[in-house]
């Protein structure tokens, strides 16, 4: 049950005209069962008053000629000329009864060869035929039965004064009466069906063509993307489908308000956010100059030739400190506020190889109690960044599996090709991100409590600078994280192949330091094993 597949909702559309359809169908089923039902009793009424004057004239009149052989009783009518002399209906069935048993039974049956201006012939029944006559009950009433070879007839028995008799008359002319009738109800139906059907597209399409409109307002306005940036929501329904008088164009119309409400709302968070952004990076600027005025007093004074006590010193040293860390904080807020302004960064071939081996050694040599390694293709990988920008990623990313992992925690940098993605990954084997804090990982100032300790000096800032980095070189990151392994990858658009092609080779110099780096990156790493 559960692998079945769910049936694919109707359109409105459909559902109108289906139900519409049926409704028709079951309004023409009643009208034709009534007509076939009062039709048919009909017929049969007139068939069971053509009966009773069959079996009157067949019980009532004596044979032609007068009696014969007086004193002999009644004498029994001439069954041939009955059957085939009118006004009787045709093929009607007469049968002689005596003590309740049938003797003798004829019926009119069309023969070429009859002599009889009627153009009928008098046959008499078999055995059988006769054996199923005889079972109609003897009650004067109308019956009908299945004469074996003949079909169904209308019987009815009566006793008059020239004997008792039975007299049928066939059905076959109110049966074919009735099959016609159903026949061509059934192809008027159907005809009128498939008119209903069409005409009822038709109808319920222009019927609802302002609800589709509408429909279409709000799938376009369900595609912008509201969630960032400045908005420019100006799709609305057309003034002509907002009728008031009318159930769609209330619809509508309450759907216009509901978009000049909420374009107001984005409108003025637009211009929230653009204050606050605009202040941060107003703050973080002006804040610059005087914490480096701070530093460079507190350096000055501590390399001063006066005397001063070991409290002093250890005051400057804290001030020098959190100064270094201010500006830390200030300079990644600047950067933030910079690039949620859409400032345009400086796009242009970068080989992503050798700027991974570079960052991975200045990592090394800040984190010399970690096992660095690297993973590299042979062929350059080439995308269009900002190198920069992609080195203050990297380098946030090293440093981020550098400080909140243990000492003797291997960490490799890799470069691979995911389609039409160039993948920067940077894999580590320490304890994995905590679960409750792998959602929140690239919003700003997410930090665990390991990263809250002075010693390490986050701000929490830095994965939110890959991210935004990230996406405005129409990339992404993604992280992937459980105790023993975390993987962050950095997405990045390769360039097309015969940019690739066309890609200057790097220089003599630059591979010498690649290999140098990766070779003594790679005999640390076997020393170590």
């Amino acid at each position: 049950m559960s692998g079945r597949r769910r049936p694919r909702p109707r359109t409105l559309r459909t559902r109108l005209v289906v139900a519409s359809v049926a409704l028709i169908a079951v309004v023409c089923a009643v009208i034709g069962t009534v007509t076939t039902v009062a039709l048919r009793s009909h017929l049969y009424d007139q068939l069971d008053g053509q009966l009773d004057e069959v079996v009157g004239r067949v019980s009532g009149l004596g044979p032609p000629g007068g009696p014969k052989g007086g004193g002999q009783g009644p004498l029994r009518m001439d069954l041939d000329a009955f059957v085939t002399r009118g006004p009787q209906p045709r093929h009607t069935i007469v049968a002689d009864v005596r003590d309740g048993v049938v003797v003798d039974a004829k019926y009119g049956r069309d023969s070429d060869e009859s002599t009889d201006l009627s153009g009928m012939t008098a046959v008499p029944l078999s055995a059988e035929q006769r054996a199923a006559l005889a079972t109609v009950p003897q009650d004067g009433g109308a019956h009908t039965t299945e004469i074996p070879g003949l079909g169904d007839y209308r019987v009815e028995y009566r006793a008059g004064a020239d004997g008792s008799y039975y007299a049928a008359v066939p059905t076959s002319g109110v049966t074919g009466t009735i099959n016609t009738l159903v026949l061509v109800e059934a192809s008027v139906t159907a005809a009128g069906l498939i008119a209903a059907s069409l005409a009822g597209t038709v109808i319920v399409g222009v019927a609802t063509r302002p609800l589709r409109r509408v429909a279409a307002t709000a799938t376009r306005v369900s595609e912008l993307p509201l969630h960032a940036g400045e908005v420019n929501l100006n799709e609305r329904v057309p003034e002509s489908e907002c009728d008031p008088h009318t159930e769609v164009g209330r619809v509508g119309a309450a759907l216009n308000r509901m978009l000049n409400h909420v374009h107001g709302a984005l409108h003025a968070r637009q211009e929230s956010e653009t204050r606050v952004r605009r202040f941060v990076a107003d703050a973080s600027h002006e804040l610059r100059t005087p914490l480096a005025s701070i530093s460079g007093y507190a350096e000055l004074t501590r390399r001063g030739g006066e005397e001063v006590g070991p409290d002093t010193r250890h005051a400057l040293g804290r001030i020098e400190s959190e100064a270094g860390r201010m500006t830390l904080l200030v300079e990644d807020l600047l950067l933030l506020a910079r690039l949620d302004a859409g400032r345009p960064l400086e796009f242009g071939q970068t080989d992503l190889v050798p700027l991974v081996v570079d960052t991975v050694s200045d990592a090394r040599a800040a984190g010399l109690g970690h096992n660095w390694r690297l993973d590299l293709p042979e062929e350059p990988a080439s995308v269009s960044a900002d190198a920069a920008r992609l080195q203050q990623v990297l380098v946030n990313l090293l440093g981020n599996a550098r400080n909140h992992t243990p000492p003797g925690t291997t960490v490799t940098a890799r470069v691979r090709a995911d389609g039409a993605w160039l993948c920067v990954d940077v894999e580590d084997n320490g304890p994995g991100v905590p679960a409750e804090l792998l959602p929140h990982v690239f919003e700003r100032f997410a930090r665990g409590d390991s990263a809250r300790s002075r010693a390490t000096g986050s701000t929490g800032l830095g994965l939110a600078i890959v991210q935004a980095v990230a996406t405005a070189h129409g990339g992404g990151v993604t992280v992937d994280s459980v105790p023993g392994r975390t993987v962050f990858t950095l997405h990045l658009p390769a360039l097309r192949q015969r940019q690739r092609q066309s890609a200057p080779p790097r220089s003599q110099a630059h591979q010498s330091l690649t290999t140098q780096v990766h070779h003594s990156l790679t005999t640390r790493v076997r020393q170590e094993s």
